[in-house]
């Protein structure tokens, strides 16, 4: 499968009528700064990620054993609900900093859940070795095209709902998701990636001008935690140029905190980033930003 606009059409005609067409929402926050909130944490499992993990799974040839997937909770819990849907066996491989929250949505679709080590990369080492003894289809987080170009359909509802829409701030971690809407747009809009102070994949691959590993911790270490750059995800960025902006673990939670208290929107550390993002981005007048709130599966 290549990544590229058409399979992005491609994976949303797939995928009509199985996921939720998320709403969005104008709002103005306290710097008087006008913007609108693309609502995918109210999508199937909790956020974006039943996007990817549908489609992948759709595209795959399921055998006896399943589906295998290591996440830090969203992918896992995508993967899981859409094996469920599906009539699928899930075993999913998580890190010891899982929420509470996720790992009780794994366990609510049925999936056989492994905890194994500190971080993401533990639990895809873990995951990995499965794979060799069982007859499964692994689906990666985000460095795998199917699941990709299903995050990129997020783009084209966007493109139907905020028509008008010049500037995107996405949550990253491996850079799935944000690879799939600079897939779809390219250069045509501004794309704004968001990283905590704890998890800058993205930051640092710029600095080096090659993806490199990073320490991960903070408050949006489980979602955002991939220790480098996806593959699929660097191209995609560095293609479309790509902006940085990182923000500390404090901004976070602040912003989480204005959303739910100013807004009535529940956001997961990981997905309040971009909006913490957005009350630190300079915009010009003819600006219109549309800020993707990824998640919702908070502690």
């Amino acid at each position: 499968m290549k990544l590229d606009s058409d399979e992005i059409k491609r994976a949303s005609r797939r995928l009509e009528g199985s996921i939720v067409r998320t709403e969005v929402q104008a709002i103005v926050t306290a710097q008087n700064k006008s913007a609108t909130l693309k609502l995918e944490s109210l999508q199937h499992s909790g956020s974006f990620k039943a996007r990817g993990a549908l489609n992948a799974m759709l595209c795959s040839n399921v055998g006896p054993d399943g589906v295998l997937a290591a996440s830090g909770g969203n992918h896992g819990a995508a993967v899981a609900w859409a094996a469920q849907t599906l009539g699928h066996v899930a075993n999913i491989f998580v890190p010891e900093i899982i929420s509470p929250s996720k790992l009780e949505k794994l366990e609510q679709y049925e999936a056989v859940v492994h905890v194994v080590g500190r971080e993401y990369q533990d639990a895809l080492t873990a995951a990995r070795t499965f794979k060799q003894q069982h007859a499964c289809v692994e689906l990666h987080a985000y460095d795998q095209t199917e699941v990709v170009v299903g995050a990129g359909t997020l783009a084209m509802e966007i493109d139907e709902q905020v028509p008008e829409a010049t500037t995107i701030l996405v949550s990253c971690g491996g850079g799935g998701l944000a690879a799939g809407l600079a897939t779809w747009w390219g250069s045509e809009k501004r794309l704004v990636v968001v990283e905590t102070e704890g998890t800058q994949a993205w930051a640092k691959a710029r600095e080096a001008e090659e993806p490199v590993d990073v320490e991960v911790t903070g408050v949006a270490a489980d979602s955002l935690g991939a220790r480098r750059i996806g593959d699929i995800g660097w191209e995609a960025l560095t293609r479309c140029k790509a902006e940085s902006l990182v923000v500390t673990d404090e901004q976070v939670i602040e912003a989480q905190n204005d959303l739910i208290n100013q807004h009535d929107v529940v956001a997961e550390p990981a997905a309040a980033a971009s909006f913490a993002g957005y009350k630190l981005l300079e915009v010009s007048t003819d600006e219109n930003c549309v800020i993707v709130i990824c998640g919702a599966n908070s502690a």
